[in-house]
């Protein structure tokens, strides 16, 4: 069962109202606007509608530079790259566009480089050692100082190099530190053999003997004279099994003499109790005679002990010098 299709002819668009019109233009209108307000504060914040000044740096090249690049001092941007020339002495001339609010920081005396890394990009700075100093006038022109990390790289492989066929040179066995390594070779070999660090000190196997036998006899003596001051000591002081020394019995034989000398004095003593007896009895004078003699007699019997001890004594202390003995 089929279905029928009415076909109508195209009908005629409803016409736009007005206020839609005039929406699309308000739009199209603030679209325009908001670009153009964007456009410039683009341009405002890239610091195109303030003042400034020009200052052109000349360098080799301007390999890393582009324009639009900053200008730092301090680490704070103050100027941007504005075009790049080439001058005709083939130099590249870099024209940096500077704040007038920034430009106080540039004086005579500034210097500028241009660094390149070997991470990072190029970086153009400005160094003010003297702030005090007159202003960098406007348009002037100043050679920049270039550092380029990268062209040290080759000086420095080519310095390891050298360094590393150096050290090949010292350590070989032709080298100083390889002969240093064979004389202590040696010099070990030396004090592990005969005779040790002796032969290695005195030059030979012979000398190191030599000292030895020295030594040897050296103990020799020592010994030697520790026995002969054993003897002395023993002689002079006695040991300990009772023997008496010299310097024992020299007191013992002392002590006997000062007896000795204690009974002469007794005896002188009585010779005048008798003298004066005998002056004040003049009438016995025989028998104070008799009894001067017997006095007498022992006086002589004690100097004849005294004698031989005297005589003693220099025959056991033979260093004594003084042998008077004087009697009271």
């Amino acid at each position: 069962m089929s279905e029928n299709i009415d076909i109508q002819p195209d009908a005629t668009p409803p016409p736009v109202p007005d206020h839609l019109e005039f929406k699309a233009v308000l739009l199209l209108g603030f679209m325009f606007t908001l670009i153009v307000a964007a456009a410039l504060y683009v341009m405002y914040a890239r610091g195109l509608f303030e003042s400034s000044q020009q200052l052109v740096l000349v360098s080799e090249d301007s390999e890393g530079v582009v324009v639009g690049m900053n200008m730092t001092f301090s680490g704070f941007p103050i100027g941007r790259v504005r075009r790049i020339e080439l001058a005709a002495d083939g130099k590249a001339r870099i024209v940096v566009d500077v704040a007038s609010k920034d430009a106080k920081w540039l004086r005579q005396s500034s210097v500028f480089t241009v660094v390149r890394s070997l991470v990072g990009g190029t970086n153009i700075r400005a160094y003010t050692g003297v702030l005090t100093d007159k202003l960098l006038e406007d348009g002037a022109v100043r050679t920049v100082l270039q550092g380029d990390a990268g062209a040290e790289v080759p000086k420095l492989i080519a310095a390891a190099k050298d360094l590393l066929e150096s050290v090949s040179t010292l350590v070989s066995s032709q080298g100083a530190l390889g002969a240093s390594f064979g004389n202590l070779q040696t010099l070990t070999a030396k004090i592990n053999g005969p005779g040790g660090a002796l032969t290695v000190l005195l030059g030979g196997q012979d000398e190191a003997k030599k000292l030895i036998t020295t030594l040897d006899r050296t103990n020799a003596l020592l010994a030697r004279a520790d026995s002969l001051a054993a003897k002395a000591d023993k002689q002079v002081f006695g040991d300990k099994t009772g023997e008496k020394g010299l310097v024992l019995e020299t007191r013992a034989t002392v002590i006997q003499l000062n007896a000795l000398l204690g009974d002469a004095r007794t005896s002188l003593t009585k010779v005048d109790a008798v003298l004066l007896e005998a002056q004040a009895v003049g009438a016995n004078v025989k028998e104070g005679t008799n009894e001067l003699g017997v006095l007498r007699g022992e006086v002589a019997s004690s100097l004849r002990k005294v004698d031989g001890l005297v005589n003693e004594i220099n025959r056991k202390w033979p260093f004594a010098r003084d042998t008077e003995i004087k009697l009271p």
